[in-house]
């Protein structure tokens, strides 16, 4: 990684469910990553909150409930409205697979189903980080 990156990871909605999401924060931060976890039950508007305040270069949503169509795009959306639009945003969870070109369409920058590796996850998100550091230095 070209610097410490910070990482928001929240858990939207109603879904009460965080195993997952602390598994993932957990491996963030033993990959060097800064990250900040929401805690449970976030609105889009708290976590784009989140993201401002601690100047996040990247949020990662995790979702069980079946929401992520509704509630993926709506986080996108506030850190836009935030002047955000540098913040990169990716996902996790239950996320049936004709979801995931909609959810990239809306502004998700990639999205992690059961079974993906935590490196395919740590290592991907080092790399996209990277690339924007260099497109911005250019």
């Amino acid at each position: 990684m070209q610097r410490r990156y910070r990482v928001v990871v929240a858990k939207t909605g109603l879904d009460g469910h965080d195993r997952g999401v602390k598994v993932i924060a957990r491996v963030l931060r033993d990959a060097g990553f800064e990250v900040i976890y929401t805690g449970l039950f976030q609105t889009p508007e708290q976590v784009a909150e989140a993201a401002l305040q601690e100047d996040a270069d990247a949020v990662g949503l995790s979702m069980l409930s079946g929401a992520h169509l509704t509630l993926f795009p709506r986080v996108v959306d506030e850190l836009r409205a935030r002047g955000l639009d540098d913040v990169l945003v990716f996902g996790g969870g239950i996320i049936p697979d004709v979801d995931i070109p909609v959810l990239k369409e809306q502004g998700v920058a990639n999205v992690f189903t059961p079974g993906a590796s935590m490196e395919a996850i740590t290592s991907w998100l080092a790399a996209a980080l990277d690339e924007r550091e260099a497109a911005a230095s250019d």
